[in-house]
């Protein structure tokens, strides 16, 4: 652990050895953390929550309850709504070449995930872009897109979208979404 600000584990969350984690960091009850992630500052962990090894997490990143992640990269300000499952296994690790393979997603910054959703091995997501609830995302998503259904489809670009209450010409328009 770096020598950061805060620290905050709810009851029954375990961190393994051998994770850099930054400033803010704080866990939900039951979270695993398991070794070799990266983890940056201003992180939330959700409740039972697991991040299985090597995960390089951004800075500002919400992993909210439930959520299972091995090997994924995300850039900063990225949200992944409950349940939301990230696979890196095409095939059992028996293989010899386990990790030569698609490997885990690839998330970069200001991306939101809905809850329930999958994403596959090797998948990329684009900058800004968003995964509707219970989307299964096989293939790479590019940037400014959203995407939903099973499997994710293209829906319309992130502009596109409207504010539900009329608050806001459309949503992310506020920080650090504008730019």
């Amino acid at each position: 652990m770096s020598g950061g600000n805060t620290l905050v584990c709810l009851s029954n969350s375990s961190i393994y050895a051998g994770n850099r984690i930054g400033d803010n960091f704080q866990t939900g009850q039951g979270a695993s953390i398991r070794e070799d992630n990266v983890i940056g500052n201003n992180v939330s962990v959700g409740t039972n929550a697991v991040l299985e090894f090597e995960n390089k997490i951004g800075n500002e990143v919400r992993i909210h309850s439930l959520c299972f992640l091995e090997m994924v990269t995300t850039g900063d300000h990225v949200f992944f709504g409950p349940n939301v499952v990230f696979t890196d296994d095409p095939h059992p690790m028996l293989c010899p070449k386990y990790k030569e393979c698609k490997g885990g997603v690839k998330v970069a910054d200001l991306v939101k995930i809905g809850a329930g959703s999958i994403l596959c091995p090797g998948v990329k997501i684009g900058r800004n872009a968003l995964v509707g609830a219970g989307s299964v995302v096989t293939k790479d998503v590019p940037e400014d897109a959203v995407v939903a259904g099973n499997p994710a489809r293209f829906i319309k670009k992130i502009d596109e979208l409207a504010c539900y209450i009329g608050a806001f010409e459309r949503p992310y328009v506020w920080p650090p979404y504008k730019e």
